[in-house]
């Protein structure tokens, strides 16, 4: 049984929020580059939530942070977004309003495969995190993961559509 089968609690879930008081205390650029804070609507509360994701790409060209729903669809901010994809991001020192989209599961093979070459330690980390067995990152394997954990791209508002039809994978 892997992450995407149960929710985080207890001890665990506090130190998975830990990194939410860093950035929330303007510390987030210490994990610059690798980490970000989303805040979402919370789909039943109305009142913003905070996740730290981890960033498996950046596109240079639309600005998108291309992130994955490690806890799969049942996360908490993942199914927020479902409702209310308008979010503010947090990375570094900047922060800016963006709409969410989820990564379309061929495309989002794609990128999970190239994280995958381009790091393959926390892949192989989140890998077994999600599903109980250790994988290597076969093409396969990455749409097998996507279908747990689908990726999310947050698209800085100020792009619109032309960010969608930039976006490369």
């Amino acid at each position: 049984m892997g992450l995407a089968d149960k929710k985080p609690k207890g001890f665990l879930r506090w130190a998975l929020r830990a990194p939410v008081w860093l950035f929330r205390l303007r510390l987030g650029w210490l994990m610059v580059g690798h980490f970000l804070m989303v805040t979402t609507t919370g789909r039943k509360s109305g009142r913003p939530r905070y996740a730290v994701i981890e960033v498996i790409k950046r596109d240079k060209v639309s600005r998108a942070y291309i992130v994955v729903s490690g806890w799969g669809v049942k996360s908490d901010w993942y199914q927020n977004i479902l409702q209310t994809p308008q979010v503010r991001v947090d990375v570094g020192f900047r922060h800016f309003q963006a709409r969410a989209e989820v990564v379309e599961a061929e495309q989002a093979a794609s990128l999970l495969a190239d994280y995958a070459r381009r790091f393959p330690f926390p892949f192989r980390q989140l890998a077994k995190a999600l599903t109980g067995e250790s994988v290597t990152g076969t093409p396969d394997e990455c749409a097998r993961l996507v279908s747990m954990a689908p990726l999310v791209a947050f698209i800085p508002v100020s792009l619109g559509q032309d960010a969608k039809s930039r976006r490369t994978a």
